[in-house]
């Protein structure tokens, strides 16, 4: 990440949890004879589980100061990339069962400009390197060390693998038995995936995880695939995904929904048809949790999941709630 960018975004990190706490900073109401049209379009932004209120707060302000939705949507998910309690996003999520995390992100942009990078390790930011692919090479995604090299020559510090105290116990305990299960709606979080659309209607959309833990080493889901986890078409809406990836990338979740809009479906509708699409192609319902989000071209979103337990943070101008995803099980 380049300095200027560093300096800014270290200041959100820091704040952007105290201020989801902190009153709505909407404009004062006043007593206008003649109503018009606000200055400020609406802006509307979703994300994934609890851990998306501290990530829209920072993706709102970033569109307060006048960034682009391609700024909000990565600033927002750096937040929880940071936080190193988060047992599923960022340098203090749990290992896969060599004990190494491994983290995947993507990031796109309204136009079908996208960038990822996946199974790079000791990168505190893979969504900025994901945006350096983007914007600073001819290629969509990095994997490996290939990405963390090109992370390196960008001028990014990595950090030597490393579990949190937290992250080694759990690994430490699962080592007992190595048997491997994905727990559904693991504490109410998971990857995040984060959609923005600025009030001028353009749009832009991000998601990062760390993985499932205790998976084999060298697995990637579906968090950097675009089309799977991520799918961003400004014309139409977008979608993310948040759940056991590997059913996400069999039937590309993320891009059914954004055609379904595309067919004149609502955006709760086309999530609901991408799960049904999901769970007739998985029909073992108890061994896994996706859920999808999506916003449209004018601002309406929708949220389902295959099972309860999923809950989405939802913002439009300074205005923050948490809500509980629809659910077809």
């Amino acid at each position: 990440m380049d300095a200027t960018r560093r300096t800014l975004v270290s200041g959100i990190v820091a704040t952007a949890s105290a201020a989801a706490l902190a009153p709505s900073h909407t404009a004062a109401m006043f007593m206008d004879p003649m109503p018009r049209p606000s200055a400020v379009p609406p802006s509307t932004i979703i994300s994934t589980w609890d851990h998306g209120m501290p990530a829209n707060v920072a993706a709102m302000a970033a569109l307060e100061r006048g960034g682009s939705a391609l700024d909000a949507a990565e600033q927002g998910v750096m937040v929880v990339e940071a936080d190193p309690k988060n047992l599923s996003v960022g340098l203090g999520g749990l290992p896969d069962r060599d004990g190494i995390v491994t983290l995947d992100a993507c990031i796109m942009d309204g136009d079908g400009r996208a960038g990822s990078v996946c199974f790079v390790q000791g990168i505190e930011h893979p969504v900025s390197v994901a945006r350096m692919v983007m914007e600073r090479t001819s290629h969509v995604m990095l994997a490996g060390a290939g990405a963390e090299r090109f992370a390196r020559e960008q001028g990014v510090h990595q950090r030597a693998n490393a579990l949190s105290e937290q992250a080694r116990t759990a690994w430490e305990e699962w080592k007992k038995t190595s048997h491997y299960a994905p727990v559904i709606n693991i504490e109410n979080h998971d990857t995040i995936g984060l959609l923005v659309r600025k009030g001028d209607g353009s749009m832009a959309g991000s998601c990062t995880t760390s993985g499932l833990a205790y998976k084999v080493h060298g697995r990637v889901g579906d968090s950097p695939i675009i089309g799977a986890g991520l799918y961003v078409d400004e014309e139409v809406g977008c979608a993310t995904c948040t759940g056991l990836g590997e059913t996400v990338l069999r039937t590309l979740a993320s891009f059914l929904a954004v055609e379904r809009m595309r067919m004149g479906d609502s955006p709760q509708k086309a999530c609901e048809e991408a799960i049904a699409r999901l769970i007739h192609k998985h029909p073992n319902l108890a061994s896994y949790q996706v859920g999808i989000l999506a916003l449209d071209a004018t601002g309406r979103h929708g949220a389902h999941a295959v099972t309860k337990g999923f809950t989405y943070a939802l913002s439009t101008n300074g205005a923050h709630a948490m809500h509980a995803a629809s659910h077809a099980m």
